[in-house]
Formats: C-alpha cells, sequence, structure tokens
C-alpha cells in the first residue's frame, strides 16, 4: 500500500531536516510532504534544498494551526498520488523503517482498522492511546495543580493491552497512520481549533462514523518532547490554547448544556487568574 508521511514544521526547521535526513530513504514511503506553517524564521529557505520528485514542500499563506497546516498535507496526498495511507508526524519524531513497514503491514490484514499508532515514548514514560475526555476529566483538567492528575482516568487499565493490537478512542498525535479514504470520511483534521484536542476531535468523529483506532503494542516511536510548542508557548499561553479548544470540543461535539459550560468556565477563570500570578507571561 503506497504510504505518504506529513510532516508539519512552524520554525523548528532544525528538527524537520533532521527528520527528513532520517526518513528519505525509507523504501516504505512514495511521498514525503513537509508544511510549512508559514514559519517567521528562515525555515522555508532551509528546508528547500531537500525538496525533489518524492519530497514535497509546502507553504501555507497563514499559520492558521496545526489542523489546518496538516490537512493541506493530508489533502495533497489524496488528491495529487496514489497514497492510501498517510502518517501524520511531528518533527520532533524520532521512528525506525521497520516500525512503519510493520504498521502497513497491520493495515493490509486488518480492514477494520481506520486509524493506526504505535507506542510513544517521551517524558520518561510510554502513551499507548487514550479514552474521550469525559465532563469530570475536563473539570479536573482546568483546576490549577490539578490538571496533572486528570489524565490518570483517561488511561485504559495496563492489563487492557493484551494483544498486539488494541482498541483505543484516542491515539497520541504525534505520531498516527490512517486510511486516507477513512480521514476524508470524518472530514480531516476540524481547522476550528488552533492548536490541542485534534486527537480527541478525531477520535469523536471515528467513533461518530464507526470507525476503529488501534494501537500496535509491538511498536514504538520516540518523541522527543514537543519542542516547537513549548519553545513558541509560554505556560499561561498554553494553559489558554488548551482551554480554548477544549470549550470548542465540549461545545461542538459533546453538545455540552449552557449550565455545564458556565461552570467549566467558572472554574477556568479561577485557575487563570492563579496562574497570572505563578507564571511569568
Amino acid at each position: 500500500m503506497k504510504t505518504g508521511i506529513v510532516i508539519l514544521n512552524y520554525n523548528d526547521y532544525e528538527n524537520t531536516i533532521k527528520m527528513v535526513h532520517q526518513i528519505k530513504d525509507y523504501k516504505c514511503l512514495s511521498k514525503i510532504v513537509i508544511v510549512d506553517n508559514h514559519s517567521s524564521d528562515e525555515s522555508v529557505e532551509k528546508i528547500k534544498p531537500l525538496t525533489n520528485k518524492r519530497i514535497v514542500l509546502l507553504e501555507s499563506k497563514d499559520n492558521k494551526g496545526y489542523a489546518y497546516g496538516n490537512n493541506l498535507g493530508l489533502k495533497y496526498l489524496e488528491k495529487e498520488t496514489e497514497c492510501e495511507l498517510a502518517i501524520i508526524s511531528n518533527p520532533d519524531v524520532e521512528v525506525e523503517e521497520s516500525v512503519i513497514e510493520e504498521l502497513i503491514l497491520d493495515m493490509k490484514k486488518n480492514e477494520d482498522i481506520s486509524f493506526l499508532g504505535p507506542k510513544i515514548l517521551e517524558y520518561g514514560r510510554i502513551t499507548k492511546g487514550w479514552k474521550l475526555p469525559s465532563y469530570f476529566v475536563e473539570m479536573l483538567s482546568t483546576v490549577n495543580l490539578l490538571h496533572r492528575f486528570s489524565f490518570h482516568f483517561q488511561k485504559y487499565p495496563d492489563d487492557y493491552y493484551q494483544e498486539r493490537l488494541c482498541k483505543v478512542e484516542v491515539l497520541h498525535g504525534c505520531f498516527f497512520m490512517a486510511r486516507l479514504k477513512d480521514f476524508k470520511k470524518v472530514g480531516y483534521f476540524d481547522p476550528n481549533t488552533f492548536l490541542y484536542y485534534e486527537e480527541n476531535i478525531i477520535g469523536h468523529k471515528a467513533k461518530d462514523k464507526g470507525l476503529f483506532s488501534y494501537v500496535d503494542t509491538t511498536l514504538s516511536v520516540n518523541h522527543l518532547g514537543s519542542k516547537t510548542v513549548q519553545k513558541n508557548l509560554r505556560k499561561v499561553r498554553k494553559y489558554k490554547a488548551i482551554k480554548k479548544s477544549m470549550f470548542y470540543y465540549e461545545k461542538e461535539y459533546n453538545h455540552l448544556n449552557p449550565i455545564g459550560m458556565f461552570f467549566l468556565k467558572v472554574i477556568y477563570y479561577i485557575s487563570l487568574f492563579f496562574a497570572y500570578l505563578t507564571f511569568w507571561i
């Protein structure tokens, strides 16, 4: 199955170039699409020399966020190539060719898989996918200091991952594979979010369409740690971006009632007040 990969770059040409050099000779990849999300540094000039018939650079006229930028790459693969599979990858990911080959083989053997990811190694921990957030989780994640514990309630128990292929509701967005026809069925990424919650939205839309996401527990990639986000967003700005996307997700996808939204926003503004007191912006 012909496979393309989309790498979204924003002011991070060092990692993007490093990744392209890592994967440019992988025979399992038919097309490498780099999308520059209107970088304000010299990313385009640095990346252009890498391009050839197999490596394409798309330049977004505006920086409209993670979803919009990745959609440019996905739609290019769908319209301009014969690829059946697409990989979405952050530039700060290390992946072996054998991992991609095994993911492709999983897709060939299992037609019910629409979205597929490996284990993600980052920050000294392993992520294998998670459950869609409940209202309780959203409330907890909005509270200062308690937010770090909220993800515990989205995790599957350790004994859930007994099989090689395990069904999950949400895959980590830093690296995963999808059938292009199924990405098209869910309307690609939702461009109304600038950053964060893209994974939950895709998981929600896939579930609504009766499409399934799996994680291959025998495969892994190394995520170096969201360096692009860390160097472009400080703590309070990051918190505000996450919660803006959360409110959109709850309103548009969970159809949260006004009372529920009111309490979420009250907790948000209280937490934001204390964040301004404790973090330098």
